[in-house]
């Protein structure tokens, strides 16, 4: 009751002062299971990053706020309720004060990559942020997208077979949410285990509105690999001074079986294409490409 009530009073609170708080610096925008938890988290601990409004409150808030989801599942709230999750320009010249430097903050929603309309929105009302993309070998997010729904009870189909009923499950709702900005698709942001992992054609709406000098592309294999010199690509790109370690803290790791070899190999056929327009959009390969 006590949160419910924290929460209820901190975004009117955040709504009503939306006008003091400015548009954000930069959206992480996926890829889902791609490590964005991690590396948002890992971002936070520069001390330049300033947070999300609430911050954690002992007891009651454990952990920031990561993502606001305005530009994919909450867009129809509007303007001054995605405002309301910023932190007003008095905290960001408190935080500049301390420590001499300009002062960033941004939020990581990882379906924006995915959402056939996020981009154009976010374009719209943010056009100035600055996009950085976590992407993950499209076999293994795939994979990992299914573990996912599947550990929490969501999924009732083995992985072949929700593979095989993907095309059924996704038909007409890529329309559905052009066409509607009060809708939501579970079997689009949730199901679309393979298509989600076609990086290139949803990537390219964000290159195409942001310019590619303010997309960041970043592999997850490098982030987990050499943290610190990942979140220096971020820090360099976002104009903070370089930070001298990471949290080395994983988040949202989970195990599971081995995937199996004949459906790997049926994957990496899927995504061979997908690759290369993948690399001839963003002008480099990634450690899987």
């Amino acid at each position: 009751m006590l949160r419910q009530i924290l929460k209820t009073v901190t975004r009117a609170f955040g709504v009503a002062t939306a006008g003091l708080r400015p548009p954000p610096d930069f959206l992480i925008i996926g890829a889902k299971r791609g490590g964005t938890t991690s590396f948002y988290y890992d971002l936070l601990a520069h001390h330049q990053v300033v947070r999300l409004f609430p911050p954690p409150v002992p007891g009651l808030k454990a952990d920031p706020t990561k993502g606001i989801h305005y530009f994919d599942s909450n867009y129809p709230r509007g303007r001054r309720w995605y405002r309301s999750y910023l932190p007003t320009s008095a905290a960001r010249r408190l935080t500049e004060r301390r420590k001499g430097a300009p002062a960033v903050a941004g939020e990581a929603s990882p379906y924006y990559l995915f959402h056939p309309m996020a981009a154009e929105r976010a374009h719209e009302e943010v056009p100035g942020a600055k996009i950085i993309v976590l992407l993950r070998d499209p076999v293994l997010r795939t994979y990992s997208h299914w573990k996912e729904r599947r550990r929490s009870g969501a999924e009732e189909l083995d992985f072949a077979a929700a593979l095989a009923a993907e095309p059924d499950r996704l038909r007409g709702e890529c329309e559905r949410l052009a066409a509607d900005a009060a809708y939501n698709s579970y079997a689009w942001e949730q199901q679309s285990y393979a298509t989600q992992s076609e990086y290139a054609a949803p990537l390219a709406a964000w290159v195409n509105r942001f310019g590619r000098d303010q997309v960041l592309v970043l592999a997850s294999e490098d982030y987990y690999a050499d943290p610190v010199t990942v979140l220096r690509r971020a820090d360099e790109f976002l104009g903070l001074p370089p930070r001298e370690a990471s949290t080395g803290k994983v988040r949202n790791a989970a195990a599971g079986d081995e995937l199996d070899p004949d459906l790997r190999t049926m994957l990496e056929d899927r995504f061979r294409e997908p690759n290369r327009a993948l690399v001839r959009l963003i002008g480099h390969d990634l450690p899987w490409t």
